[in-house]
């Protein structure tokens, strides 16, 4: 009788041991699946974008700081995919380019939600480059014709990307 009273026991305590463990798994949510470019880097601790365009009002130019932050692409290079245009808050934008170029992303990940690790630091961009830029991004001739003053730029060297999948 002790022996049946015994098995009863440990058979109810697994049993119950196996519920919560089902338990925390459906609690758990869903991983987001990346497509990883550059560094092998995480989506934990990446500031929002709006937290990325408070960071980038705070430089300087000459400053540079450290950081991960999500967001979304609004344009790629079409000729390589070697620079992309993240969204800040406010209609603003990042121009991110990659490390020592040494990677570059897809040219049709537009509007993906992308994360990016690097340095951030402000620039201004002369009327070339930013001709130059806007000629890899296919803007019309017009459009590059009009670009006639320089611009202060909100800047950013990856060295790692994940792009959702």
């Amino acid at each position: 009788m002790k022996k049946i009273v015994l098995a009863a026991a440990v058979l109810v305590s697994l049993v119950s041991c196996k519920k919560e463990t089902e338990k925390e798994v459906v609690a758990t949510e869903p991983q987001v699946e990346y497509s990883v470019f550059g560094d092998s880097i995480s989506a934990e601790g990446a500031l929002s974008f709006e937290e990325m365009t408070s960071k980038f009002g705070d430089l300087k130019e000459g400053d540079t700081v450290d950081l991960k932050f999500s967001s979304t692409i609004k344009d790629i290079c079409q000729k390589k995919g070697c620079w992309m245009n993240v969204a800040l808050a406010d209609d603003k934008e990042t121009f991110v380019k990659f490390k020592d170029y040494e990677f570059f992303v897809p040219m049709n990940a537009e509007n993906k939600e992308v994360v990016v690790s690097g340095k951030a630091y402000i620039s201004e961009e002369s009327v070339a480059d930013l001709k130059h830029y806007a000629q890899d991004a296919g803007k019309s001739q017009a459009s590059i014709d009009s670009i006639i003053a320089p611009k202060k730029k909100f800047l950013f060297m990856a060295d790692g990307v994940l792009i959702k999948k």
